[in-house]
Order: C-alpha cells, then sequence, then structure tokens
C-alpha cells in the first residue's frame, strides 16, 4: 500500500512558500502522492492554479485532486486545464472529481446547485473524455488542446459516499477517492467489497481504492490530549457551514489523534483491507508532523 500526503491548504495563514516547502518535503519524502482540495467560498488556493504550481515544484509524486467539484467548471474549460497539468507534470496527474457537499460552493460560482447531481456529473465527464480523445465537441475551427500526455486522459477517481453515488460513477471511474471519518475499520472494509462488488457488475477493471483522514501526532502514548486538540481546532476552521453541536459531537471521533506507531498501526490496518494508497490530510502546516510520518514509514 502507498501512503499520499496532503498540502495544508486549509489552514488559515498559509502562502505560496509554506506551500511549496510543503510540496518539496512530500517530493523529497517517502511518499507517492502529492494531495490537494478544492473549496470555492473559503480561503484556500484556487485548485488549477495549485496543480500547475505543484507541476513545477515537484518532478516524482503523483498529483492527486482530491476532490475537484465538476459542476464549478464548464467541462470544456476543466478538461483543458487538466490536460494542462497532465502536460506541465508529465503525466503525474490523477483527478478526483465530486459533486461537493456545500451549496455556498456554487453559489459563489454563479452555478446553480441544482446541478449537483451525479448525473450532471457523468454527463460532465463524458464531455472532458471526448475533448482528451481530440473531438471537436464545440463549434470551432480545431478541437480543444493540449492532449494530455496520458492515453484518454488522466485517472479519474470519484469522492463519492454511499451504494447511490459509487453505482452512478461506476461507468466512467477508475476508482474510488474514498474518506474515513472516524477509521472505522469495519465500515470500511464494507464500503471497500461494495465498491469492488460494483465494479465487477459494470464490468470494469478492478477499481483503485483510496481512503483518507485527518491527522495529527501527539508526543508519547497515552498522551494524545495536545493532538487531539489540534484535530479539533483544524476541523473548527474547515467545517465552517456545519451546525455548532453537530460539529462539537464530530470532534471527539474525527481523525487520528496519536503517535507515529499508533498511526503506522492503522495504516497497517488499512493495508490489510487491500487499500492502494492511503493519504493523510495535516491539521496543521507544521512541517515537523510530515517529517515525523517520513520517518516512521520511511
Amino acid at each position: 500500500m502507498k501512503i499520499g500526503m496532503t498540502l495544508p491548504l486549509m489552514e488559515p495563514g498559509i502562502d505560496g512558500d509554506g506551500l511549496e516547502r510543503w510540496a518539496r518535503a512530500i517530493e523529497a519524502g517517502p511518499f507517492s502522492s502529492l494531495c490537494f482540495g478544492e473549496r470555492m467560498a473559503f480561503d484556500n488556493p484556487e485548485v488549477i492554479a495549485l496543480a500547475g504550481a505543484c507541476a513545477a515544484w515537484t518532478s516524482r509524486v503523483r498529483l492527486v485532486t482530491t476532490v475537484i467539484v465538476a459542476q464549478l467548471h464548464d467541462p470544456v474549460v476543466l478538461a483543458k486545464s487538466l490536460a494542462t497539468v497532465d502536460q506541465l507534470s508529465r503525466g503525474r496527474l490523477t483527478a478526483g472529481l465530486g459533486v461537493g457537499g456545500r451549496v455556498e460552493d456554487y453559489v459563489a460560482a454563479g452555478v446553480d446547485p441544482k446541478t449537483r447531481t451525479h448525473r450532471d456529473l457523468a454527463r460532465r465527464v463524458d464531455v472532458m473524455k471526448r475533448v482528451w480523445a481530440g473531438e471537436k465537441v464545440v463549434d470551432t475551427i480545431l478541437p480543444v488542446g493540449p492532449p494530455p500526455i496520458q492515453a484518454g486522459g488522466p485517472e479519474l477517481l470519484i469522492g463519492a459516499q454511499g451504494p447511490k453515488a459509487v453505482r452512478a460513477a461506476a461507468p466512467w471511474a477508475d476508482g474510488i477517492a474514498g474518506f474515513s471519518f472516524a477509521l472505522d475499520l469495519k465500515e470500511a472494509e464494507r464500503s471497500f467489497e461494495e465498491v469492488r462488488s460494483v465494479w465487477r457488475e459494470a464490468g470494469r477493471p478492478a477499481p483503485r481504492i483510496t481512503t483518507a483522514f485527518w491527522f495529527a501526532l501527539g508526543e508519547k502514548p497515552g498522551s494524545g490530549e495536545g493532538a487531539r486538540a489540534q484535530v479539533a481546532r483544524h476541523l473548527r476552521h474547515y467545517f465552517n457551514w456545519i451546525e455548532p453541536k453537530a460539529l462539537e459531537a464530530m470532534l471527539p471521533v474525527t481523525g487520528f489523534a496519536g503517535t507515529e506507531d499508533e498511526l503506522f498501526a492503522v495504516l497497517g490496518r488499512f493495508a490489510e483491507l487491500g487499500v492502494d494508497e492511503v493519504q493523510l490530510i495535516p491539521t496543521s502546516d507544521d512541517l515537523a508532523q510530515l517529517e515525523r510520518v517520513a520517518q516512521r514509514i520511511g
């Protein structure tokens, strides 16, 4: 199983210098991918601009979007943008796509929230794949380019929660960009088997299974209070749209808080479930946390 690392782009105050330091540290470490997601009505960097920067800052790790909300973009423009990132990164792009969980992002982008469906997502993916195949999908003299480095376009993962969403994505997705809130391994196992079953029923190759979770490292076993407080601080900032009482109920059980060895044990359990990659999400922009993880898994 491979281990990816997410940029701390949702941390308050993170700037271009900090993101570059993290990107270069991820590139230099034992990580397989550098990950970053999208929000619109928030103080994070714009996802395509960030992807281009990450392509320039790195040369080895895979670049993974976790996830882009496709409906916030014109599909032809998004196809061109992703093909450009694929070229700049020499074919290292994996595009996680989803419908998003925040209506306010649709409002901020001037997009009708009624398009927030997996049927509409599939329609947009079809347009993008046709662009990547060199078809003229709009009335222009030449097709929209450039062509992606990866034949047929970048690997596509669906950021989906629930069986209906997974089933809707099986015809077009290469796998799943999963997420574990409470690190419930039994639920994760059930979910992964369901994905594999749906892909088999659809006559697709075995899906790529990825999952992610937030983490914070404490200093020694049994002293995770500081790490748990770090996770809570991060989630209070990130989940600014959730009703406060519901959010407070989530905080004690969401993400990982513990030592490097305890984290390594959790990763081992995901490996036993046949996960292809776990993508860790930092809850601080302190590079020391990344370095501790790198040293333990390296």
